[in-house]
């Protein structure tokens, strides 16, 4: 009876219910396996729209991409700052219809692609429908890991991950200049992430946590092949364990904890493919 009370207690003080909570890392768990099968078509053929990657060395392309997030991450706190919510609309707009492009892109031809992306990011931006941003935010990150992910290799994947886990973790626990954005997103309805309102809360999962694990997948999957799709399934257990000890109105650094699960897939997939070998 005491594990029982103790086990509602534990559920009370969760930072979301339990519905919400494997809602959140379902979706989590379907945008991986989406953008990798996005990224497995880009692998063999060139992106759309004459769009071309970034040629870079891949044993440096982390430091590159690190300095773009953090160029990135400064205009967006300017705009949060002034509370210029117009600009960040249009380039929320922008953002969405060229990924969504390309993932469509993958499996359907460009300029129907292009087209429903449009739609989608019209109502995506003017109606703010929570079931099609949440929906269109499964499809987005496969567009990022399709570019992205050819320039980069194992090594730089994993400093890049080890990178952004330390600066999410000043982000959040120290400056906090990333609780001011994810603030500012919510105000303006318009949040790079899934978004679930849900009684008087909202359940949020920013876009950075479900790109930087879909890059590292992508990196295996180039290197490794199908067998790559173990991993998300890792990372969404340490997602759900994150959420599992999280408490009410508060912020965590999530990608301390998706990094350790990137990492445990990845030894399980060296595991699997030693054996295979023999």
């Amino acid at each position: 009876m005491k594990k029982f009370k103790r086990g509602l207690l534990f559920i009370k003080f969760m930072k979301h219910n339990i519905k919400i909570t494997l809602i959140l890392v379902l979706l989590f768990l379907i945008s991986q396996f989406i953008g990798l099968m996005v990224t497995k078509e880009y692998l063999v053929k060139d992106l759309p729209y004459g769009i071309e990657r970034p040629n870079i060395d891949k044993e440096f392309s982390f430091i590159y991409i690190f300095i773009f997030i953090i160029v990135a991450t400064v205009i967006i706190f300017i705009l949060a700052r002034l509370k210029l919510f117009s600009l960040w609309q249009i380039w929320f707009f922008f953002g969405v219809l060229i990924t969504l492009a390309v993932s469509f892109s993958a499996f359907i031809n460009s300029l129907i692609a292009f087209v429903l992306a449009l739609v989608i990011a019209l109502i995506k931006v003017l109606r703010k429908s929570i079931i099609i941003h949440n929906l269109s935010e499964l499809f987005i990150y496969g567009a990022l890991a399709a570019i992205f992910v050819p320039v980069l290799n194992v090594f730089s994947a994993i400093m890049l991950l080890i990178i952004i886990s330390v600066y999410d973790f000043i982000a959040v626990r120290k400056t906090k200049h990333m609780v001011t954005l994810a603030e500012f997103q919510k105000k303006s309805k318009l949040f790079a992430g899934f978004f679930i309102p849900y009684k008087k809360e909202v359940a949020i999962l920013g876009g950075g946590d479900v790109a930087f694990p879909l890059l590292f997948s992508g990196v295996l999957l180039s290197e490794y092949g199908l067998i790559a799709f173990i991993v998300p399934l890792f990372v969404s257990l340490s997602l759900l364990i994150l959420f599992l000890v999280s408490k009410k109105k508060k912020y965590y650094p999530a990608m301390p904890f998706l990094t350790v699960g990137c990492f445990v897939g990845y030894l399980l997939l060296l595991g699997i493919s030693k054996i295979w070998l023999f």
